[in-house]
């Protein structure tokens, strides 16, 4: 049976994205290590195949985007940000989506496997330090969006100071029962988000009572209606109830809303709710809510992106974006309150909005 890159990174004790950039880009790699990895495949006799070759070193014309789930309104933005860019490009997209959030992992191996794509925008998914050391290995051009990692490139909206901005709103207010909706697995941008949350209180010179934190398992994505739904009537069962809820998305936040209401309760008069996203269901919701450009986070993770194609030498950068406290009914806050688009000294940057006509 004919060698392999495989049997050459088993017998030199290297990757197999080691190996076939000394086949293929040896200048990449160090001189004792491409001595290493040829002498084994000398031994081995291998044989290269011309048209592996050829495949590892054209382009593709095709990106690569690994999402935890694409029916969502967050995720539907950013994707349409993506398009906007490629529009006028001669790229297609391929979209990996798991079944079920713990087959993320190989999503995202079959998205950055050499041949399959240009370059790879990960959303949501911060790569642990052995995915991160794969990604580097395999010199597949990518970007994280609403995601970090110190050695590559990300896009993301600052969680924590949403989640503190949106609590520190409802305090401002008056609420004294202030209660959180997260998710369960929770994603690194709801931990961000819960971390906001707890800061603020713990500034407000407040407890943090694990009794008004709820979390939502709805599978396979927990930042869902029915999710928020499950949460909101668990904290209902709490006695005292809470006055207010940060949900840490808006579709949470509007299965909250829902059950509310199913209680024979009224938004704000007995509980206000905020939410995190600002979605177009939100604005007819009057759901106040943390603005998150996602539109403007899936230009620039392809902008990016393309620049890192067509430039493998691009140096590796960090962009936060800041969101925006938008209030709208829910939250009990009177709209002459707050100036459009204003922002006040260590205030949270905010904008009022009317609920549109129905």
């Amino acid at each position: 049976m004919a060698a392999t890159i495989y049997d050459i990174a088993e017998r030199a004790n290297v990757s197999t994205a080691t190996v076939s950039r000394v086949l293929n880009k040896p200048a990449e790699v160090s001189a004792s290590t491409r001595s290493r990895v040829l002498e084994a495949a000398q031994e081995l006799n291998y044989q290269p195949h011309a048209s592996a070759q050829n495949l590892a070193r054209q382009h593709t014309n095709y990106i690569a985007v690994v999402a935890p789930v694409v029916a969502n309104y967050f995720y539907m933005h950013v994707m349409r940000g993506i398009q906007h860019v490629l529009a006028d490009r001669e790229y297609d997209l391929m979209i990996h989506v798991p079944s079920h959030p713990e087959d993320i992992d190989k999503r995202l191996k079959s998205a950055i496997q050499p041949g399959r794509s240009d370059g790879v925008l990960l959303l949501s998914t911060p790569p642990n330090e052995s995915w991160a050391d794969r990604i580097k290995d395999v010199g597949r051009p990518t970007i994280l969006v609403d995601a970090y990692h110190p050695d590559i490139e990300s896009i993301a909206v600052d969680n924590e100071r949403g989640g503190y901005d949106a609590t520190r709103h409802l305090i401002d207010l008056g609420y004294e029962r202030i209660a959180h909706i997260t998710a369960d697995p929770e994603p690194p941008p709801a931990t961000q988000r819960r971390e906001g949350y707890e800061r603020a209180l713990r500034e407000a010179g407040r407890d943090i009572d694990p009794t008004l934190i709820a979390a939502s398992d709805a599978l396979p994505f927990a930042f869902a209606e029915k999710g928020g739904y499950q949460a909101m009537q668990a904290l209902l069962r709490r006695q005292p109830r809470p006055d207010a809820v940060f949900a840490a998305s808006d579709m949470q936040a509007l299965g909250a809303l829902d059950a509310v209401q199913e209680a024979g309760l009224s938004v704000p008069e007995d509980i206000a709710i905020v939410g995190f996203d600002d979605t177009d269901l939100s604005r007819f919701a009057g759901l106040t809510t943390l603005r998150q450009p996602a539109e403007a986070m899936g230009k620039r993770a392809t902008e990016a992106l393309l620049r890192h194609i067509e430039n493998e030498n691009q140096p590796v950068s960090s962009t936060v974006l800041a969101p925006q406290l938008v209030v709208r009914r829910t939250c009990g806050a009177e709209s002459s309150s707050v100036s459009a688009n204003g922002q006040a000294p260590n205030k949270p940057s905010t904008a009022s909005e009317s609920t549109p006509p129905s």
